[in-house]
Order: C-alpha cells, then structure tokens, then sequence
C-alpha cells in the first residue's frame, strides 16, 4: 500500500479538519458565499463540498510545492471518493436507513484519506493518464454541479435535506 509523504499526511490532517469545519460554517455565517464552500443542508449532496474544496485546495497545494504525484490522479481520486461520498450515503442513509453520526465521520476520514493515497498508487497514475484532458474536465463539471445545485438542486433524493422531517 502506498505510504504518504510528511507533507501529504499534514495535507490529509489539514483537508480533514478543513472539511470537519466546512460543515459548520453556514450555519454561523448564513450567505450565498458560504453556501459555495459549505454544506447548507444535511442532503448527502451537499455533503460532498466537505470532501470536494479541501481535497482540491490539498491537491493545488502539494502541486505547487512540486508534488511528484501527477494532479490529474489527485483530481480523479478526489472525482471517485465525491461519487463514493454520496453512494455510501445513499446506501448507509436511504437504503439502510442509518442515522449514526459516528459511521457518517468515520466514511468521511476514510474517504479523505482515499484521497490522498489512491494517487500514490501506480496504477492509478496510469489510469490518469490514460484518461488525459477527460480528468479535467470530470473535475471541472463537479465543481461546477457542486457550485450549481447549491442554488438550483434536483428533486432526487441525494438532494434532499435528510434532517428534515
């Protein structure tokens, strides 16, 4: 298994914490500029930008400091635990019909650190690079549903405010 860098594990530590505090942020300061970056409902959607803007604000910063790791496996990596966020959600929440605070932390750390450690992974190096320009893009169209459904979001369930009644 792939072994994180010094600075990656105080990326990791950071992004978690990070995301951990997201989670509050728009209940304390209620405005459509923290609604971009912070989860303005408990819908598993929205939970997705406590895993998403740290992971990505990591990812641009291990680049700059000359990160080995290619970004694009950090954006894919970071694309897939999104998309798992909200499956293991749905199942754990919808399906299963969960209500633990404990499994909900808990999916969200491994998740984070999937982040961090699916990149280091040779194979997944090589996946990024096979998929080229079409990992940006995936990345991008994320971060543009993540910015669009915070104001304009479906009628599916994973958009649905799971506190309420």
């Amino acid at each position: 298994m792939p072994r994180l860098s010094k600075g990656e594990l105080a990326a990791f530590i950071v992004a978690t914490l990070a995301g951990s505090c997201l989670h509050f942020v728009h209940t304390l300061l209620p405005c459509p500029l923290t609604a971009l970056f912070a989860p303005v409902n408990e819908s598993l959607w929205e939970h997705v930008k406590i895993l998403f803007w740290p992971g990505l604000a990591a990812a641009l910063l291990l680049r700059r400091r000359g990160d080995p790791v290619p970004a694009a496996a950090r954006c894919l990596a970071l694309v897939l635990c999104c998309l798992a966020m909200v499956l293991l959600g749905w199942v754990y929440h919808v399906v299963l019909g969960g209500d633990s605070l404990g499994v909900d932390v808990g999916m969200y750390v491994l998740l984070m650190a999937a982040v961090f450690l699916l990149p280091r992974w040779g194979r997944w190096q090589a996946l990024a690079r096979r998929l080229g320009p079409g990992v940006w893009a995936i990345t991008a169209a994320l971060a543009a549903a993540v910015l669009l459904f915070t104001f304009l979001p479906p009628g599916a369930v994973i958009f649905t405010d799971l506190s309420a009644p």
